[in-house]
């Protein structure tokens, strides 16, 4: 086998490996769900509450008619979600500007840190 399909062979082997153990989340408030053994289907909800309303989530979605791929939110969450956005936006453009006025490694580490924790809070969607 050439060295570029052994690098891709092990570089799938490797995202494989990494989906497996990444942290899965509830489908419906978004928290963490445990990893138990790997016997069986993988949870998709935290618990018993979780599981029902997004059953009635989808109950109500194929009721209006609308796709069962789409998402309703309020305008207050859909201006939430532009302010969250924006300020991510903001912190990458700092990161950026710092980075072109020779900031030094500790200060560019602690902007990217901070970076990657708003990133992160907007993964909390709900």
């Amino acid at each position: 086998m050439s060295e570029v399909a052994e690098h891709v062979e092990s570089s799938r082997d490797a995202t494989a490996e990494a989906r497996r153990n990444a942290f899965r989340h509830c489908g419906w408030c978004g928290r963490r769900l445990e990893q138990r053994g790997s016997v069986g289907r993988r949870r998709r909800y935290c618990g018993q509450s979780c599981r029902q309303r997004a059953y009635e989530r989808r109950s109500a979605v194929q009721r209006s008619g609308l796709p069962e791929d789409s998402v309703v939110l309020s305008d207050t969450e859909i201006a939430t979600l532009q302010d969250r956005l924006f300020q991510l936006r903001c912190a990458a453009e700092d990161v950026v500007t710092a980075a072109d006025d020779g900031a030094d490694a500790r200060e560019l580490r602690r902007m990217a840190t901070e970076l990657a924790a708003a990133a992160h809070d907007l993964e909390q969607l709900r």
